[in-house]
């Protein structure tokens, strides 16, 4: 039984796995995308995104406890400046795994790709034009359905005649 078995080990001792997700998560942060296996994105996932909430409240403590997981004066600079300025609003989720489908030549592995999500410019347009989401009703609501369901019925007839002309200019062309 697996009860309370929370740790993926990867196949590597403790040391051997603290060393290889702190390498990967500087990778992470520098780079901002990394082409990794889904099993050790998971586990990156988990020990990455504790250390960008911590960098979110920039202080020497902070710092220090950042410091300790990394182990690197760059991305430890790069977690407090850049990122930490990118998802100061966001209350979680800094990351995104997208399989990519294939898998590695020489053991089979399923592939994906790891990134911090406020740093992907193609998602971020569609997130642009979408509107605030409110919980409370509109008012203007009610005169849309009404408005619908009396013109339902001449819209169908609209559509529908266009279609058989149109299909009838084919044919005689």
């Amino acid at each position: 039984m697996r009860h309370g078995k929370k740790v993926n080990h990867l196949g590597r001792t403790s040391s051997h796995r603290h060393a290889l997700l702190s390498n990967l998560a500087s990778s992470l942060i520098m780079n901002k995308r990394i082409t990794t296996t889904v099993a050790k994105a998971k586990a990156l996932r988990k020990y990455v995104e504790p250390l960008i909430t911590k960098a979110k409240d920039n202080t020497t403590h902070s710092r220090r406890t950042v410091m300790s997981y990394l182990q690197n004066k760059e991305s430890v600079a790069t977690l407090f400046g850049e990122v930490a300025g990118r998802v100061g609003n966001r209350a979680g989720g800094y990351t995104r795994i997208i399989k990519m489908g294939d898998v590695r030549l020489g053991d089979n592995a399923e592939m994906c790709l790891l990134e911090l999500v406020d740093f992907n410019d193609i998602y971020k347009k569609d997130a642009a034009t979408k509107k605030a989401k409110t919980r409370r009703g509109r008012g203007k609501k009610t005169d849309a359905t009404e408005v619908e369901t009396v013109e339902a019925p001449a819209a169908e007839e609209k559509a529908a005649k266009p279609k058989k002309a149109a299909k009838k200019t084919k044919k005689e062309e």
